[in-house]
């Protein structure tokens, strides 16, 4: 059964954001893609095309709030994991309607699900650390 609402929509998220990493598209190429899927009508579209906006505008202070917690720099994540860490940054930090607890389940679900094997505790670990101060 194909993921829906706003799960669905971070699935869809996760995917742009590889491809936006490694392919370089834009918010508009990606867009107009994700939006073709036959699923994207069951996401929270409205969803996605905020965060995926909000997300690719502000790249570099993402990396550099994810930077200040990880034990690596960013340009050595993997690009799940980045995308990963991106999307639960960003909730955590643009998205006061997400309960911080959701958007770090939600990302250690995605984690595991797209992720390298165990890639969901690094990405638990830095989220977790975002999570704990004021929003």
């Amino acid at each position: 059964m194909a993921a829906t609402g706003r799960h669905g929509a971070r699935r869809l998220l996760v995917q742009a954001l590889y491809q936006a990493q490694v392919g370089g598209h834009d918010y508009h190429e990606l867009l107009n893609q994700f939006a073709g899927d036959p699923g994207f009508e069951k996401i929270d579209g409205e969803y996605f095309r905020d965060l995926l906006k909000d997300i690719l505008a502000a790249r570099e202070s993402l990396d550099a709030t994810i930077g200040s917690r990880a034990d690596r720099p960013v340009t050595q994540l993997d690009p799940v994991e980045h995308g990963i860490l991106w999307l639960g940054t960003a909730e955590l930090r643009l998205r006061p309607d997400v309960p911080p607890r959701v958007a770090i389940d939600e990302a250690v679900r995605l984690a595991r699900e797209f992720g390298a094997q165990d890639s969901w505790r690094y990405v638990n670990a830095v989220l977790d650390q975002l999570a704990a101060e004021p929003r």
